[in-house]
């Protein structure tokens, strides 16, 4: 079975750079990933982060499909809890009318209410609370983000982030608005009607990312729409995840049988060496991830010459082991690995270098040696 490959980028700032410096890789990247023949080019949303130049999906996904031609274009995701169904519809509306049928609206859960998790499927295995191999896959202890979303700068983001007193909406929810405002018009029940232009009758792909069994992957799976589960993120819970999915799926106008695509940190080089020696960056910018934000992408000499404490070992432990780094040979078997174990329809491939022609060359290699 051929399965696709495509891309999540952060359009990452590198030590010694700046966010145009940044967006511009990106759009030289995807450019390069359509020659290179991967699917999907997606970007992230992040805010407030000194690392990553990726902060409104929509703006960077127009630059982007004025410079490629075919290749579909994604958000990975749009974080639903800071703007409304309607606001999401209409960015994606608009990316629709002017470059028609090439976007994927990827929606992500974060900052919404959080119900209790209601799942008791005995088909859904609990996060790992040690280290586990499945079949060959490493399933690392589960880390909780839950100390960071608790502190005092994550409460300042949400200030920023949200207007006062606004109340986002369950995920669902969100999803039914999207999907009624596409069809169109949407009624309140009293004759009163509204239309979404742009974005009523947009042709996009609606998909839905998760990091664990929780309310995105059955929301995803009640409403038959295509699931994106997160390894790179949160490792210990994507077999979690999945089952969750896939036991809550039920066939819908979008799908027959579910989708999952998995994605992974993936770093490629011509030989073994060479790629551990580039990929060392990555464990100091996990660090300051989990520390409240990440920082542009360390310089080689940076990642070489910092002191490690076992604390800090322990809090990146989970990514650093289940990054993807080697030769050509050595990650495509990792993600067969990766892809026969979740039994993933896709993957989707995030890769950082501090040198640009690095990162591409990554993606390069890879789509080479990928299966066809």
């Amino acid at each position: 079975m051929t399965v696709p490959l495509s891309i999540l980028d952060l359009a990452p700032l590198v030590d010694g750079g700046d966010a145009r410096d940044a967006l511009r890789r990106t759009l030289d990247l995807a450019r390069s990933a359509e020659e290179f023949g991967y699917h999907r080019f997606w970007v992230a949303e992040h805010h407030l982060t000194p690392g990553v130049a990726s902060s409104q999906p929509a703006v960077l996904l127009g630059a982007i499909a004025s410079v490629t031609g075919h290749i579909r274009l994604g958000s990975g995701a749009l974080q639903t809890g800071f703007l409304t169904p309607l606001a999401a519809l209409e960015q994606f509306g608009l990316l629709d009318a002017l470059h028609p049928g090439r976007f994927d609206l990827g929606l992500g859960r974060s900052a919404q209410r959080r119900k209790s998790d209601l799942s008791s499927t005995s088909s859904v295995p609990p996060p790992a609370d040690e280290e586990t191999i499945v079949d060959g896959l490493l399933i690392p202890k589960h880390y909780d983000h839950q100390v960071l979303l608790k502190s005092g700068r994550a409460q300042l983001w949400f200030k920023l982030l949200k207007q006062p007193g606004a109340e986002p909406l369950d995920l669902d929810a969100v999803v039914e608005d999207i999907e009624t405002l596409r069809a169109g018009p949407y009624t309140d029940g009293e004759g009163n009607s509204a239309r979404a232009v742009p974005g009523e009758g947009a042709d996009l792909q609606l998909w839905i990312l998760g990091s664990s069994g929780g309310e995105s992957a059955r929301v995803a799976g009640a409403r038959g729409l295509p699931f994106a589960a997160n390894y790179h993120v949160a490792p210990a819970k994507v077999l979690e995840a999945v089952a969750a999915y896939r036991a809550a799926f039920k066939p819908s106008k979008t799908l027959s049988a579910p989708h999952v695509m998995v994605s992974a940190d993936v770093l490629v080089a011509d030989d073994d060496g060479t790629a551990a020696e580039l990929a060392l960056p990555y464990a100091l910018w996990v660090r300051s991830v989990r520390r409240g934000g990440a920082i542009p992408w360390p310089t080689l000499e940076q990642a070489r010459a910092h002191q490690w404490t076992e604390q800090d070992r322990q809090l990146v432990k989970d990514r650093v082991d289940t990054q993807f780094v080697g030769s050509p040979e050595t990650v495509v078997a990792k993600l067969e690995t990766l892809r026969r174990v979740t039994g993933a329809d896709e993957l989707l491939i995030t890769t950082m270098a501090h040198d640009h022609r690095d990162r591409v060359r990554s993606y390069e290699l890879l789509s080479k040696h990928w299966p066809a």
